[in-house]
């Protein structure tokens, strides 16, 4: 095995968290613990939604990591956490804490696609009530809803833009709920398509963007607003394209 450089430990805990949707406050956060519980006083983490830029002091060499994908993990969010604990606490050497943090990074524990689908179904019948919808609205939107996140998946493995499978998700939801309520089966229209949408809302997006600015991160809060912004309005003009076939 090479040689496990701090610098190493510190991006590859850094790269799973926002991977896994942290906030890069979070993210720094944990870089900077570690690289002090391995005796390094003064290091420098700097993480954008894109990237991430660590070094041990202001005058050292600075080591970069594109990142271009990610996803929610928030069990790979907490798995770093414990191993960032156990670190300060000098359970882990640094060689310890690169398998330990490898160890998270490979393990795939997210849940399969027909299970993911099956939970969005189920939160958009219970949304739909929840926002003032009847029983009878409750099945019109599990189907819809899971007709639409099944879509969106769908669509994401063929054309990796995030914004496209979002519209045709949504696209999806709003034809489903349509054709539903035409045959009678269910009630408010409305009411259908918001419960049936909601799996598809960026809430971490936007809950993050909001906790990165109120910590001051002003580039990343920002950028993950913007995010959350086109993700809303993907998925609002993906429903509003189904009215024009009506």
């Amino acid at each position: 095995m090479k040689k496990i450089t701090i610098e190493k430990v510190c991006i590859l805990a850094g790269k799973i968290m926002l991977v896994s949707g942290a906030e890069t406050y979070r993210v720094e956060d944990t870089m900077n613990r570690i690289a002090a519980a391995f005796d390094v006083e003064n290091a420098q983490s700097y993480a954008t939604p894109t990237g991430i830029n660590f070094s041990t002091d202001m005058a050292e060499a600075t080591y970069s990591l594109r990142i271009l994908k990610r996803s929610t993990d928030l069990h790979k969010i907490a798995e770093v956490n414990k191993v960032s604990r156990r670190i300060a606490a000098g359970d882990f050497d640094i060689e310890e804490a690169y398998l330990a943090l490898r160890e998270v990074d490979t393990n795939n524990a997210m849940y399969p696609a027909w299970v993911l689908i099956l939970i969005a179904a189920i939160a958009s019948g219970c949304f739909s009530i929840m926002f003032g919808g009847s029983f009878e609205d409750f099945l019109p939107a599990f189907f819809a809803g899971g007709l639409g996140f099944m879509a969106m998946l769908g669509f994401e493995r063929l054309v990796e833009i995030r914004f496209l499978s979002e519209f045709f998700g949504a696209f999806i939801v709003g034809i489903a709920s349509i054709i539903f309520i035409q045959i009678g089966f269910g009630k408010a229209l409305d009411m259908v398509i918001i419960g049936a949408v909601m799996p598809l809302v960026p809430g971490l997006h936007i809950t993050n963007a909001v906790r990165d600015l109120m910590a001051g991160h002003l580039v990343s809060g920002v950028s993950k607003g913007v995010e959350a912004l086109l993700t809303a309005f993907a998925i609002g003009a993906g429903v509003a394209v189904t009215f024009a076939f009506i």
